[in-house]
């Protein structure tokens, strides 16, 4: 099969690697930058670039860009993907993308799957992109009732060769409440908590739940500000409800209050045991 990936930052870097690595598939690689392609080339992440003419030739193609540069792609590459190939992304929202794609693939001899790969880190661009990204990770696949089974057992067949551990069906409004939730939510408690004057003087003082707090707030603004915006009203429901439950803990503390403490703390732990399966 010949795979076209589109987009070699991060995760689409990392996609090239692993299907490089893990399976026997040519793959093409199409970046704005001509200096990663050629560096991508050079690292065998690889085989070559992918062309217009390539593009017509390829059997799936994955598209690693921004949500509205994913659709604008789409857009203005309908008439060159080839008849019965599967066109794939790997945006961290799933309305707007699947809204603005199904349409263009309706009306052409493709076939369009929503996708997020589930895993990511502090830095971004192809020089820390690496193969192993998806080990043990989680991929949401978001297809619509016009897609085939076939295609969706060709899709995860293809992502767990890559280490995926899980494949997850969803329909994108799951997918971005959710999202909300496990991904959005924690980006924005992270840079929220960095910005105490405190961590100025953090060395010394801090361990694990330091490192683990403020990971995330080493993010890419320009790609989150636009995944923020357009998952606003998932987002902002969770948000406020992190407000409320702050504010709880808020109260206690202002009041002295001993047991309301205690019973929150108590319900968090017993929360947390509850959803890893564990017993309280």
């Amino acid at each position: 099969m010949k795979i076209g990936v589109v987009g070699l930052g991060l995760i689409g870097g990392s996609i090239a690697k692993a299907i490089s690595k893990n399976t026997e598939h040519t793959v093409l690689g199409l970046d704005r930058d001509r200096e990663v392609v050629l560096r991508a080339k050079l690292t065998e992440a690889i085989d070559g670039e992918l062309t217009e003419a390539e593009l017509r030739d390829c059997d799936l193609v994955i598209i690693a860009l921004y949500p509205h540069a994913t659709i604008d792609f789409v857009r203005e590459h309908a008439e060159e993907f080839k008849p019965g190939a599967i066109v794939t992304d790997c945006c961290g929202i799933k309305r707007e993308v699947c809204e603005g794609i199904r349409p263009i693939a309706a009306a052409h001899p493709f076939t369009y799957v929503g996708a997020h790969p589930m895993a990511g880190a502090e830095f971004s661009g192809f020089d820390y992109s690496k193969e192993s990204l998806f080990e043990r990770a989680a991929m949401i696949l978001t297809p619509d009732s016009s897609v085939g089974i076939e295609v969706v057992d060709m899709l995860k067949k293809l992502f767990l060769a890559l280490g995926f551990r899980s494949i997850t069906i969803a329909t994108p409004e799951e997918h971005d409440r959710m999202i909300a939730y496990t991904s959005q939510l924690a980006h924005v408690l992270s840079s929220a908590y960095i910005k105490s004057e405190a961590a100025e003087k953090h060395r010394g003082f801090s361990a694990g739940s330091f490192k683990d707090m403020t990971r995330v707030a080493r993010l890419n603004e320009q790609m989150w500000t636009e995944l923020f915006l357009e998952n606003r009203d998932n987002l902002l429901s969770e948000v406020r409800g992190l407000i409320q439950n702050l504010q709880s803990y808020a109260d206690a503390l202002e009041s002295r209050d001993e047991a309301a403490l205690f019973a929150l703390l108590k319900e968090g732990r017993e929360r947390k045991a509850m959803i890893d399966g564990e017993e309280a």
